[in-house]
């Protein structure tokens, strides 16, 4: 349905933070937005993102780590959301290619160290604090 605004996520790495953002916002407002995410620098899904949104009931099904070339330009962006400090210092400027832009900044799970116990808190304390922004913004 092409007719859904798009909502992009932007991180440094799209490994964890934009990754859990998609996937939420797919599940809890599917069917009013396209959902997608995108890095700076681009690297791997963390196993932590799929295992924490996977816990909640979340699908995590399409997940995949991309740069920004895969969206900006190709897409129409309703709302950009930048969701780590690092990725809206270094991102290029996103408008035009999005109507809005929004900072979001939380910290990133995958630099906590530690036990899995720990780092797995760590992502699921991600999870929650992202869930809970979406939703008052789906309120909004």
């Amino acid at each position: 349905m092409a007719d859904r605004p798009c909502v992009l996520f932007l991180c440094t790495h799209n490994s964890a933070r934009s990754q859990i953002a998609e996937a939420l916002l797919r599940h809890r407002a599917g069917h009013r937005y396209r959902a997608c995410s995108a890095g700076v620098e681009p690297g791997d899904v963390h196993p932590m993102t799929i295992q924490v949104l996977q816990e909640a009931g979340i699908d995590t099904s399409g997940l995949a780590a991309k740069g920004l070339e895969a969206v900006l330009g190709k897409t129409p962006v309703q709302t950009a959301i930048v969701v780590c400090a690092q990725a809206a210092e270094s991102c290029p400027r996103l408008h035009p290619f999005a109507r809005e832009v929004l900072q979001w900044p939380f910290d990133d799970p995958a630099r906590v160290q530690g036990s899995d116990e720990l780092r797995l808190a760590a992502f699921r304390r991600t999870r929650d604090e992202i869930d809970a922004r979406l939703r008052d913004w789906l309120r909004a």
